[in-house]
């Protein structure tokens, strides 16, 4: 924004044209800011440079026409070769990406602008880390395997060597001048683990695929399949989580049955529902909980595009998402807020094979996806009333090679008060 005056102009003018214009230059700065709802972030397999780390685009939402921008300094490296999943801390302040192949878990302290800075990493458990939850109290993060040499190292394209497990790290609160931080894994008797196993059956190969934590807190629940049986035959474990976040299996160790290949797991704000989407019966299982134990709903399953990968369900209103590797597409869902029923509302197109899936925080207005085979992030437009999706201006948009994961914050909600 520029005035421009004529050098015949009077002083007494140029002055009042230049309090105008500063006044006009923070209402623009003001409304610049506004426009701006949320960041977020992309993990992505490849980097774009010679460094062999994977690295974060960081996008900035537009409130008005949700088209996504990614920030001046974006990419970021990862910390780390693979990253696969990541998630931001309940008070915005941090972003917790897990990186495969270094089996560890790289803290970034989030600016107010969106850029992120290095603050911490810590090691996972087990082999080869492929999933976290989070709330304020504690991160939950899946390992593929066990860890060694309690399992054994496997070789390239060997079948699984052993069952995955779950970690549990407490949140310390950030103290003056300082971030919160992950503290040391908590103890499961002399492990540092809780294996996944089941009961009568320790032979059997269980490949965890994802978790969720309620948003009550009271429970978690891991997404698995047996590998040890042709076809495979799929569980969600089921674990009450007490106030130092150690967990104590549900159903004596028993998992619950969950179709074939479970792909994804999510819950309800109410924290009365749990939905897990089956990879190879393109559908939905929907549970009521009960005091931490799952009960299949009437009605469930639900049908979904081919191949499920990721759900979101919205927080605010009573919609749910599905993403569609094999068909490039959305699926959305209305839920019954009585029983937790799904009624497919539409299918739209994203970019190809999205894997990951969020809904914006600040306003739950925004919706993306990640889509690993087309190098891209699909944008839509939520609409709270009826949950049907628009394309948002521009969409897609350009990301690094092979994105795996997505999370956001609120723009607003930024607390740590870093910015360079």
């Amino acid at each position: 924004m520029r005035m421009k005056f004529n050098k015949s102009s009077q002083l007494l003018l140029v002055s009042a044209a230049s309090l105008l214009l500063a006044g006009l230059m923070t209402a623009c700065s003001q409304v610049t800011q506004t426009l701006t709802v949320d960041f977020v972030y992309v993990a992505s397999s490849q980097a774009a440079g010679a460094h062999n780390d994977g690295e974060i685009n960081v996008f900035e939402v537009n409130s008005e026409s949700g088209r996504m921008r990614q920030i001046p300094a974006s990419p970021f490296p990862s910390g780390g070769r693979n990253p696969v999943a990541e998630v931001a801390s309940t008070d915005n302040t941090s972003l917790f990406v897990v990186n495969e192949d270094d089996n560890s878990i790289v803290q970034f302290v989030i600016g107010t602008d969106g850029k992120l800075y290095p603050y911490n990493t810590v090691n996972t458990p087990g082999v080869f880390p492929m999933a976290i939850a989070m709330n304020a109290k504690s991160a939950f993060v899946l390992d593929l395997y066990q860890p060694l040499p309690t399992c054994l190292s496997p070789a390239p394209s060997a079948p699984p060597p052993c069952s995955g497990s779950i970690g549990v790290y407490p949140i310390i609160p950030a103290a003056k001048n300082t971030a919160i931080s992950l503290g040391s894994p908590i103890a499961n008797g002399n492990l540092t683990y809780w294996p996944l196993s089941l009961p009568g059956k320790p032979n059997d190969i269980i490949v965890p695929t994802s978790v969720n934590v309620l948003a009550s807190g009271a429970y978690v629940y891991v997404s698995a399949y047996d590998y040890s049986v042709k076809p495979y035959t799929g569980y969600v474990f089921g674990f009450s989580v007490d106030p130092s976040g150690a967990l104590t299996p549900l159903n004596g160790g028993a998992p619950f049955a969950a179709g074939v290949q479970p792909s994804a797991i999510a819950s309800d704000p109410s924290s009365k529902y749990v939905y897990v989407t089956d990879f190879a019966n393109a559908n939905i299982l929907a549970y009521s909980v009960d005091a931490g134990l799952l009960t299949p709903l009437g009605g469930s399953p639900f049908p979904t595009g081919n191949q499920p990968s990721a759900m979101a369900v919205d927080p605010s209103f009573s919609f749910a998402y599905v993403a569609s590797s094999q068909d490039s597409t959305v699926t959305a869902y209305s839920i019954n807020n009585g029983n937790g029923a799904l009624t497919r509302l539409g299918t739209y197109t994203t970019g190809l094979q999205p894997v990951a899936i969020g809904i914006d925080p600040s306003t739950n207005h925004f919706l993306y996806t990640a889509n690993f085979l087309g190098n891209n992030v699909s944008g839509f437009q939520l609409n709270t009333t009826d949950g049907t999706l628009l394309n948002s201006q521009f969409s897609p948009y350009q990301a690094n090679p092979l994105p795996t994961a997505v999370a956001a914050i609120p723009h607003k909600g930024t607390g740590a008060g870093v910015s360079k």
